[in-house]
């Protein structure tokens, strides 16, 4: 087999294969045919055959020649032909070598896939000689090679040559030193606050290769920006101003020569800095309350310094209160870690200053002074507050009317309706000059939206619809639902019993499970129930009824339940017949007792029963089953006695009528007997049972079920 292209070709070739047999081998029976993986692709009755096939993927394509016969097929020869593409150049040809013991590692990008087995080699030369290394690393896109280790002082030359079976492709060159590919270790330093300033620290650094050139970057945690320092040399550098409490990230990165080689990767140290004194002033404000004639009480409100301002964790406050109508007062301090404080006081006017504290210090004190008379100031007119719809309010006003005395700016608080005002509220100070603010990111409170209904009565109808409501008052109803919950029990029972079904059904249906179930119910239902119950079609009388003087017209099949239809039968005429005599067959003992089955009886043999047992006087007694079949014999004048019906009796129970007494009587003396629905369960009979006289049509036959012994 022969193709006419090499066994490497490019997508979009076309290649016609050709395939020829030896003389001994052709046959005119058979065929020759060539085949494209499993496809066959053309055929010919000579000795050789040919096709053309455009290649459209990358990737293995063979090809087989066989022979076809009516016998089979054989395998005679093929090829094996690749596409794929040629190789790129390599491109972003870079070499490093990580500290100063290290090796070099020269990386590489190979461009598109070629789809064939490529080799890249990488030409090394000093200037004086060549080394060629091939490549290690088996990755489809990029590619890498471990050098031994360099002469410092040599310059280098390294090429990336690629090739296949479709073509090859050189990279640039690569001209280096050594320490131009030198890429240090991360330094490791560390960060040194000054005591006396919070702003001030020292960090200090170790390099291995011992680099003459470094950089710093650092920035507070908070922030993404990035404070430079370049051109750091030495292994120490000293930063000022910075931010005091405040966590902040230091990272460095150093190069060997200042001129030549590679900066290391970033080192990153945090620490935060020492606290500071505070410098903010706490906003304060108060109330005044009259307690009575002499007393006041003072409630003192302020703001949390902020962070820059706090410059460490407050750690306490204090508030201070001077009376301003003595001659020499004295101020009292008292500490709080709260933002507000509450104390009843004489009825005086008062300087109050309140300090912030942490552990570098305390800052500015705040002042204000209390005025018994400020209760007199009229108020702001026109106050209004306009919804934003940003979660915010706007809320202006108007200066109150003229006064004499002069206003020196406004407070503003807001809370929630819901809450009260103490112990404090939130507020704000603002000067003479503004008329209006804007209360931002004011808390509104979300509606519930779901609710849990309870003591609900399951098969009741409820009606359930939903109003919105504001201060402003209600809105409308929305859409009425009418819902009724089921009843819990009824759907268990349901559920329990579609259950049990259904795990009957799958377990009767596995032959085990039969077999199994079978032999339980054998063990629990009575003897009895497991016996071959009579069929009344197969009696004597049935046998014999055409030569009863008294025919009777009751077919068998009247006994039995139809498969097919549960339509009323015919009336069946019964004629109404004297009985002289009555006698009850004696069983021949052979039977046990409960034993139902009737012998055959075909020929003059009579079936056998057990024996009712007798009272002296001839009277037979009511009993329980075995004995559920008593026969009837009418003795002719001739002294023969003729075979009559034989009838199931109804056996006696606590509530049936008394038996009647042998050969007295007539079938008009039967007392009508009552039986129940016929079940599955061992209560079950069928008792047709003559009536007073005349006709009798089956359709007023009455069934009792109490005849059967447990």
């Amino acid at each position: 087999m022969t193709a006419n292209t090499s066994s490497h070709v490019q997508p979009g070739s076309s290649i016609t294969l050709s395939c020829q047999l030896k003389p001994q081998q052709h046959s005119k029976q058979c065929r020759i045919a060539i085949f494209f993986n499993s496809s066959e692709r053309n055929s010919s009755y000579s000795s050789s055959v040919s096709t053309r096939f455009l290649v459209h993927t990358y990737g293995k394509h063979m090809f087989t020649c066989k022979i076809l016969c009516e016998y089979g097929k054989k395998l005679i020869c093929g090829i094996d032909i690749e596409s794929g593409n040629p190789p790129d150049e390599p491109r972003n040809v870079s070499c490093v070598q990580h500290g100063t013991d290290g090796h070099p590692i020269c990386t590489w990008d190979k461009g598109r896939l070629t789809y064939i087995n490529t080799t890249y080699v990488v030409q090394l030369s000093n200037g004086t000689d060549v080394l060629y290394i091939s490549e290690e690393s088996l990755d489809t896109r990029f590619g890498s090679l471990a050098l031994s280790k360099l002469n410092f002082d040599s310059t280098y030359t390294i090429v990336v040559a690629a090739s296949n079976e479709l073509g090859s492709a050189f990279s640039q060159p690569l001209v280096f030193m050594l320490i131009d590919i030198v890429k240090p270790h991360p330094p490791k330093f560390s960060v040194e606050f000054e005591h006396s300033s919070a702003t001030n620290c020292t960090l200090s650094w170790h390099d291995e290769a011992q680099a003459q050139l470094c950089r710093l970057r650092y920035r507070p945690l908070t922030r993404h920006a990035w404070s430079m320092v370049e051109n750091v040399q030495g292994e120490k550098c000293s930063l000022y101003g910075l931010e005091p409490y405040t966590t902040y990230e230091f990272q460095l990165s150093c190069k060997i020569h200042p001129k030549q080689g590679l900066w290391s990767n970033w080192s990153t140290y945090q620490n935060r800095t020492p606290e500071a004194v505070p410098t903010g002033v706490l906003g304060v404000w108060y109330r005044q309350q009259d307690v009575g004639s002499q007393q006041q009480n003072i409630s003192l409100f302020w703001k949390a310094l902020s962070k820059s301002e706090a410059r460490g964790r407050i750690l306490q406050y204090t508030v201070t209160f001077k009376a301003l109508d003595q001659q020499s007062p004295v101020a009292e301090a008292h500490l709080t870690t709260q933002t507000s404080y509450a104390r009843v006081m004489p009825r005086v006017n008062y300087k109050i200053t309140v300090t912030a504290e942490n552990s570098r210090g305390r800052s500015p004190p705040a002042s204000i002074t209390t005025d018994l008379g400020i209760q007199d100031l009229p108020p702001p007119q026109e106050v209004s507050a306009i919804a934003m719809g940003n979660s915010s309010i706007l809320i202006s006003w108007k200066p109150p009317i003229s006064t004499s005395a002069s206003i020196s700016g406004y407070i503003v608080e807001w809370a929630d309706t819901h809450r009260s005002l103490e112990p404090h509220p939130a507020w704000v100070k603002l000067p003479a000059s503004n008329l209006s603010t804007v209360i931002a990111a004011v808390s509104s409170a979300t509606a519930q939206r779901s609710l849990h209904i309870t003591d609900l009565q399951p098969g009741e109808h409820y009606v359930l619809w939903m109003t919105a409501s504001t201060p402003a008052g209600e809105g409308p109803g929305g859409n009425s639902e009418l819902i009724c919950l089921e009843n819990a029990g009824e759907w268990m029972a349901v559920v329990l019993t579609c259950s049990l079904f259904l795990f009957s059904a799958c377990m009767c249906s596995m032959p085990p499970a039969r077999k199994a179930l079978h032999s339980l119910l054998t063990i629990l239902v009575p003897q009895w129930q497991s016996k071959a119950i009579p069929d009344p079609a197969n009696a004597t009388w049935a046998k014999n009824y055409a030569s009863v003087k008294a025919e009777l017209r009751w077919p068998s099949s009247l006994f039995l339940p139809s498969a097919s239809t549960f339509e009323e039968p015919e009336p069946t005429q019964v004629e109404e017949a004297l009985v002289k005599d009555r006698a009850l067959l004696s069983s021949s003992g052979r039977q046990g007792r409960g034993d139902w089955a009737l012998q055959s009886s075909r020929g003059h043999e009579e079936p056998r029963y057990e024996p009712v047992p007798s009272t002296a006087d001839g009277e037979v007694c009511e009993q329980q089953l075995p004995d559920l079949y008593r026969r009837m014999v009418e003795e002719e004048p001739t002294g023969h006695t003729q075979n009559v019906p034989e009838y199931i009796a109804n056996p006696s129970t606590s509530t049936a009528p008394p038996c009647l007494p042998l050969g007295a009587g007539t079938a008009e003396d039967l007392p009508e007997l009552e039986c129940h629905a016929l079940s599955v369960f061992p209560t079950t009979c069928l008792t047709p049972v003559f009536p007073y006289g005349g006709n009798l049509t089956l359709d007023a036959v009455k069934i009792n079920c109490s005849s059967f012994t447990r």
